[in-house]
């Protein structure tokens, strides 16, 4: 039994959807008011029976894990931990790696990062200028400081450190975390002379802090964030998430500021469908989080250069994640959102209400860089606009900005289209290789094997017949015990390759293998290519078996120890009747 049915086992789905919603009995089943429409008469099913529930107003079903993941808008492996919690299921024991260690750590450097926030928003209730920063600068409410748990780092570098040392935590624990460093001098805080604003995940369990000097010091950057740690991740933080989820599925859409504390003077103001993603370095996996709640996000990013360029990045990334994007654009003289909701609230939903679509905004904004009456201008102007153009996948889409920018030019959509599917060809100087020759591997097969259990589980058994055998690399070893604790239906990804300790670039490599070689082939075929590669990687481990047999007898022989001689031959000899 895996940790997912351990967890259905001890958990109802009446009981979980029951913590969420409102549960009238209807027969053998409960009905609720749907989370996820508008509707006044109860079209939310639950059945105890089936242990499933189905949403008739939205279409959306499934069990315990699709709710979690549906409700609280996170993926499989947050609701799987939302739910062991409250199932109180361990689920170190179901992780393929030993003894746990990783979970042991991970609950560790959580436990330490909720006690910095701790040590942290007292620090800042002792210091008068940090709280003056907060409260009259920034104009944050005793309400917003709690919420928020904002905080501040004394500027000694030591307190920290010295108070969780106290607690019971090592050096290495601190480091990890991201809350202390080694320095020159020693060991001590990662953050000093800061106002802190704690990271967390989507549950609302602190991760990390960004960080923001109180004193100007030219020296030393305004704002950084913790370190990658197992807590934190930069490309996936969203900040806010658990503050702003509940408003960003009623209101059906996102707003992405760059800020941190835009996303706090935001949600002070009443405006609480608004979160941040480390300034403008947002990347699909920020908005696969999104998603999930709302489809529909809408950037609020600075009017400047870097702004305009991450929204351009962001456009191809929102297509390949299906998020509609589009952009808020500030009042002119105004820098961003928390300078403009110091005006009045209601200056700041109007903005973000009459936000324009991604594409348009980014052309408009290109349009007013470059001169269209002259042929110079208009070339540099269609070659920005058709870059951006080209990273739409919808085809009338495309067809639809074309449209709008033949007029702005004035010329032929024909023209436009011809220069939009010109290849972009660059001359880059070729370097010098250094690599050294290396000899064609002569056991690639072996991936070969693998990368068709991997991405094929209708093949998986084939893993049974080579279980004795001994693969070439140790890489290609684990991966091969591992894969047959892989769910049977289940292919292979870079979640499930973290979970079995599977190194994530090599399962990467084995899929594009399988897509290469084998995408084209029909299922008869795959299977008999995978028990062709079985029988090949049995017959040369067998092969190399006796080769070491043979001249471990010859070493004997040269020995004279007769009695290893003939132990050697046995085995030799048994061998051959085994073929």
């Amino acid at each position: 039994m895996d940790a997912k049915d351990e967890v259905k086992q001890r958990l109802s789905v009446e009981e979980v959807i029951g913590d969420y919603l409102e549960l009238k009995r209807a027969g053998r089943n409960f009905k609720a008011i749907s989370p996820f429409s508008h509707e006044r008469t109860a079209s939310f099913m639950i059945s105890p029976e089936k242990q499933i529930w189905h949403d008739f107003s939205s279409n959306k079903g499934g069990d315990i894990f699709s709710f979690v993941m549906e409700v609280e808008g996170v993926d499989f492996r947050e609701a799987l931990e939302i739910l062991a919690r409250k199932a109180n299921v361990d689920l170190a024991q179901y992780q393929k790696q030993g003894d746990g260690t990783a979970a042991k750590l991970k609950k560790r450097l959580s436990e330490a990062t909720k006690l910095a926030v701790q040590f942290y928003h007292l620090s800042l209730s002792k210091d008068k200028l940090a709280l003056s920063y907060i409260k009259e600068k920034r104009n944050f409410t005793p309400d917003t400081i709690r919420t928020w748990q904002l905080g501040y780092s004394p500027e000694d570098g030591k307190s920290l450190y010295k108070f969780l040392k106290q607690h019971g935590f090592s050096d290495d624990e601190l480091v990890k975390a991201g809350l202390v460093t080694r320095r020159r001098d020693g060991i001590g805080d990662m953050f000093r002379g800061r106002i802190m604003i704690p990271l967390a995940d989507g549950q609302g369990n602190p991760v990390g802090f960004t960080a923001r000097l109180l004193k100007d010091n030219k020296d030393a950057p305004k704002y950084f964030n913790t370190p990658q740690t197992p807590l934190y991740d930069k490309g996936r933080q969203v900040f806010g998430l658990h503050h702003a989820k509940e408003a960003i599925r009623k209101q059906d859409y996102s707003v992405l500021v760059e800020g941190n504390l835009d996303v706090i003077a935001s949600h002070q103001a009443g405006v609480t469908n608004v979160i941040a993603a480390a300034g403008t370095a947002m990347t699909a996996d920020h908005l696969r989080s999104l998603n999930r709640l709302s489809p529909n996000v809408r950037l609020a990013f600075d009017a400047d250069q870097a702004g305009l360029s991450a929204t351009e990045r962001a456009i191809p990334i929102a297509q390949t994640v299906g998020v509609e994007l589009k952009v808020i654009s500030m009042p002119e003289g105004v820098k961003d959102p928390d300078e403009l909701i110091q005006t009045g609230a209601e200056h700041w939903q109007k903005v973000i209400e009459a936000a324009t679509d991604a594409i348009t905004w980014t052309l408009r904004r290109y349009e007013s860089q470059y001169d269209k009456t002259t042929a110079e201008g208009k070339r540099q102007l269609s070659t920005k606009a058709l870059a951006v153009i080209r990273g739409l996948q919808d085809p009338v889409e495309q067809e639809h900005h074309l449209k709008e920018l033949s007029k702005q030019l004035d010329v032929s959509v024909g023209s436009l289209s011809a220069k939009l599917t010109q290849k972009i060809t660059k001359t880059v100087p070729k370097k010098e290789s250094k690599a050294q020759p290396v000899e064609p591997d002569q056991t690639s097969f072996e991936d070969d094997f693998l990368a068709l259990n991997a991405a094929f589980p209708e093949v998986r058994d084939s893993l049974s017949i080579v279980a004795k055998a001994k693969l070439k690399t140790e890489n290609r070893e684990t991966t091969k015990q591992q894969l047959s604790q892989l769910l049977a239906s289940k292919r292979l990804d870079a979640e499930e390759a973290n979970r079995l300790n599977i190194n994530e670039d090599y399962a990467k490599i084995l899929l594009l293998t399988a897509e290469e070689k084998y995408a084209s082939w029909t299922p008869a075929d795959i299977m008999a290519e995978a028990m062709a590669l079985a029988r090949r990687i049995i017959t040369t481990s067998k092969n190399q078996y006796k080769n070491k047999l043979t001249a471990a007898i010859r070493q004997a022989e040269a020995k004279g120890d007769s009695e290893q001689t003939a132990e050697l031959l046995d085995r030799y000899q048994k061998l051959l009747q085994e073929e």
